[in-house]
């Protein structure tokens, strides 16, 4: 472990000195990223300085023991400083495990209503008030990019954005088939459905990334646009469509009123999409990480379930439940995710150790 602590103390220390050169200071794009990589150390490096201090101070509290006046003072120091420097190594194992490289990462979420018709849309747009809530808690930033409205309310398809400090590491866990049950407004006979809605997470491409997306791998397709978006929407062609050639990929973009935005939209979807199927079937190939990851992050796999007579909220992965299913509707999400980054640090710990 010290080993690995030094090289990444090493590597800390090689940041700075990039970030206090000239040439860096003045390429924003290179800036942005390293400021990035060395935030992501900041906290590993604070408590490795402690634990060496802790370390250090070792030898004096020891000397102090052959003191007859200060002996029992140095006997409690040094008890607190073993106590102390079990807590930092346990805390820095936890924080040597390898992170998901996109935990920093803004999202773009997409909410479809799937098995229930009207009611699952309707609970699809549950999902997103949820997630908007949560979002606002933490001081984050919404913004809907695409939504179709279901006729009886909530909608049977809306993809929506949120930006903000390490997005991804908190809402990666939300990927995956939700299920309710409840008695729809749309029942008539008062009985208990199921319905389901899916949630697919996609971490979001930022100016410093890399990615490239070859052009003539696009086909873009202008049309007017339909339905709802302001005045003058349906009689200008503002709408775009793209689609990738290589995997079918379609992203269709029509909330602002000028082409260019569109299709600025849409190729930021676009390189979201792609980005995030990479990114996936990457993980599906290491198997270390598979085996110990919580779920697979597909739509179809059953994560969570809502049910409404109980008021109680079930994450199956996990085999968790909270019984105030009003607040986590209203966005009281934490005690949910947090259990589910536990578990998951548990887990790649575990892995690491017995790799």
């Amino acid at each position: 472990m010290i080993e690995r602590l030094d090289v990444l103390e090493a590597r800390y220390n090689e940041l700075n000195e990039e970030l206090s050169k000239p040439e860096v200071l003045a390429d924003y794009n290179l800036m942005s990223k390293l400021n990035k990589e060395k935030s992501g150390l900041d906290e590993t490096i604070t408590k490795y300085h402690e634990y060496k201090k802790l370390i250090e101070d070792v030898d004096g509290l020891k000397e102090m023991l052959n003191d007859p006046e200060m002996k029992e003072i140095a006997e409690a120091e040094l008890e607190d400083n073993n106590a102390r420097q079990e807590e930092l190594k346990h805390e820095l194992e936890v924080l040597l495990v390898p992170k998901d490289e996109d935990d920093g990462r803004d999202i773009i979420i997409e909410i479809r209503g799937a098995a229930g018709g009207d009611e699952a849309n309707i609970f699809a747009g549950d999902l997103f008030r949820m997630y908007q809530h949560y979002a606002d808690k933490n001081g984050w930033k919404t913004e809907i990019l695409d939504a179709s409205e279901g006729e009886a309310g909530g909608y049977s398809q809306i993809e929506f954005s949120i930006k903000g400090d390490n997005v991804y590491s908190k809402m990666k866990y939300e990927s995956g088939a939700h299920r309710v049950q409840r008695i729809p407004v749309t029942e008539s006979n008062g009985r208990i459905q199921t319905s389901t809605a899916t949630v697919a997470v996609m971490p979001q491409l930022d100016e410093t990334d890399d990615f490239e997306l070859p052009m003539d791998e696009i086909r873009i397709d202008i049309t007017r646009a339909s339905g709802n978006g302001g005045q003058g929407v349906n009689t200008t062609d503002s709408a775009v469509r793209l689609t990738h050639l290589p995997t079918g990929i379609v992203v269709y973009q029509q909330t602002e009123r000028s082409q260019l935005r569109n299709k600025e939209k849409a190729f930021e979807i676009m390189k979201t999409r792609l980005y995030d199927l990479q990114q996936r079937e990457k993980k599906a190939n290491e198997d270390s990480l598979r085996n110990s990851q919580i779920g697979t992050g597909d739509r179809s796999e059953k994560i969570r379930t809502y049910n409404y007579p109980q008021n109680r909220v079930t994450d199956h992965r996990i085999n968790f439940s909270v019984m105030n299913l009003e607040k986590v509707m209203n966005g009281d999400l934490d005690p949910i995710i947090e259990e589910l980054i536990t578990e998951d640090t548990k887990r790649k710990l575990q892995a690491e150790q017995e790799g």
